[in-house]
């Protein structure tokens, strides 16, 4: 699905007709959209309403004026059966645009209901890319059904798609790019711009490859726009370039845009060879796919998606509330401990929730400034000991300021005694609250697992345990109780 002067492996997509690219002035529409340019509560109802009577032509004439990406928000408002009665109505407008917009939990659940042509007549509208994510998500048989249905040669591109992991370059990449030699001039180049009709529809680079299809420089369309016809490519194009292996992670692909500022970049094989391209709309997908995922992950709420099945959301947090349910065991066991200290002090069961909460919130930052760090490769093994030393002052200071204020509150209270406990317990607390927010994640990240996926849950059951223990085991050493 690339075309260039000698290679035929990459696949070049026909561009579609200008009425299925959406008209962005539809977009701001008073009747159909608010200030937010989201999809009036007033509009849902009347399009549910067009379902309720079976007045499926009263259906399609509200929706066709949408943009597709409209349509697609559409369809994520409505209840499952009414989701589908509305494709059904819309038959001609379910684009390979407003598919690729779907939500995945939605697509997967829609594209389950269709037979396998009618899937496989969506994917081949759709660029590699998009082919690929809405065929992944079906079950093997189902997928093996969709892809005999395919043009073999689109059928090759989203099979050697398929092949590689998730999440990597290789599986996300577009294979519709643009490459030549470098022995055309610029002319031969706007010439062969202009006569081939199965280029791709958007495109801001060419990419020039050598005889053996590897990459070995890039040319701008304003350079080429801007230069002489006789000029030969290998004088204007730039040959420092960023290539992206295909097993590259996602994440790291974003972090690669961002820091290079680029709006595409060549993905190559194992042997260097130019196979696709990954372009900046794919990276804002991916930045907020993992924006999103780091949060969620953070609280234990899985894939945490309102389209989510019922049983699979389930399954996916009451996991972590079972593991946070043995954690928080640790600190009942330490009040257990110094329970008869309780009892002839009760001062101090009124005042340990307070000492978890805070300690437990100055955790909770830490290990999101960690997270974030690590995930943005602020935070590496060559600077991990410097960004630890760093949170530790910035606790230091923190417990310090805290223990003044609840010691001075709590002397005035209860006695001068325990206000000096409370304090010296909040400053120990916050201290490894710090220590802990910061290990966890780096932890994690060493074992090569998500830094996000259980911080939390160690974190908080260190911060209420060893608040617990610091301040009762002060108070009964300093003879308060027990």
């Amino acid at each position: 699905m690339a075309q260039d002067f000698h290679d035929d492996e990459l696949d070049v997509a026909a561009p579609p007709a200008a009425e299925e690219q959406g008209r962005p002035d539809d977009r701001i529409d008073d009747e159909r959209h608010d200030e937010e340019n989201v999809l009036k509560p007033e509009f849902v109802r009347a399009v549910q309403d067009a379902l309720d009577d079976e007045d499926n032509a009263r259906a399609y004439d509200l929706v066709e004026p949408l943009h597709p990406a409209d349509i697609a928000d559409l369809l994520e408002l409505l209840e499952r059966d009414e989701r589908r009665e509305l494709a059904a109505a819309i038959t001609d407008l379910m684009s390979g645009d407003v598919i690729a917009e779907l939500n995945d939990f939605v697509r997967e659940d829609m594209m389950e209901s269709l037979p396998p042509e009618a899937v496989a007549t969506i994917a081949e509208q759709l660029d590699t890319d998009d082919a690929v994510q809405l065929i992944e998500d079906l079950e093997p048989e189902d997928q093996r059904a969709v892809l005999a249905e395919l043009e073999p040669e689109d059928r090759a591109a989203i099979e050697s798609a398929l092949s590689y992991p998730e999440e990597t370059a290789g599986r996300l990449m577009s294979r519709e790019v643009v490459a030549v030699p470098e022995h055309l001039t610029v002319g031969d180049l706007i010439d062969f711009l202009r006569e081939r009709p199965d280029l791709p529809n958007e495109f801001w680079e060419v990419f020039v490859v050598d005889a053996t299809h590897h990459p070995v420089g890039t040319c701008q369309l304003s350079w080429i726009l801007r230069t002489p016809r006789r000029i030969p490519l290998g004088d204007v194009m730039k040959r420092d370039q960023t290539l992206i292996p295909v097993t590259t992670d996602q994440e790291e692909v974003a972090l690669m845009f961002q820091k290079y500022g680029l709006i595409s970049a060549a993905v190559v094989d194992e042997s260097g060879r130019l196979v696709g391209q990954m372009t900046v709309d794919d990276v804002v997908h991916i930045i907020q796919e993992e924006a999103g995922e780091d949060v969620l992950l953070l609280s234990g709420a899985g894939e945490g998606d309102i389209n989510e099945p019922i049983r699979e959301a389930y399954v996916s947090r009451v996991r972590w509330l079972v593991a946070n349910l043995g954690t928080a065991l640790v600190g009942s066991a330490i009040i257990a401990f110094f329970g008869a200290a309780i009892e002839q002090l009760v001062a101090l069961a009124v005042l340990m929730p307070i000492v978890a909460s805070i300690g437990g919130n100055a955790g909770t930052q830490t290990m999101a400034v960690t997270v974030r760090a690590i995930a943005m490769n602020q935070l590496t093994r060559s600077n991990t000991g410097r960004i630890l030393w760093r949170e530790m002052r910035v606790a230091l200071l923190n417990g310090s300021t805290i223990a003044v204020l609840v010691g001075v509150a709590t002397g005035l209270i209860f006695t001068p005694m325990l206000g000096g406990v409370i304090a010296a317990a909040m400053i120990v607390n916050i201290v490894i609250a710090g220590l802990a927010g910061v290990l966890v994640p780096v932890i994690f990240e060493r074992l090569d697992q998500d830094p996000a996926v259980a911080s939390s849950v160690f974190v908080t059951m260190i911060t209420d345990s060893m608040g617990f223990f610091a301040f009762l085991g002060l108070a009964v050493a300093l003879g308060l109780a027990g």
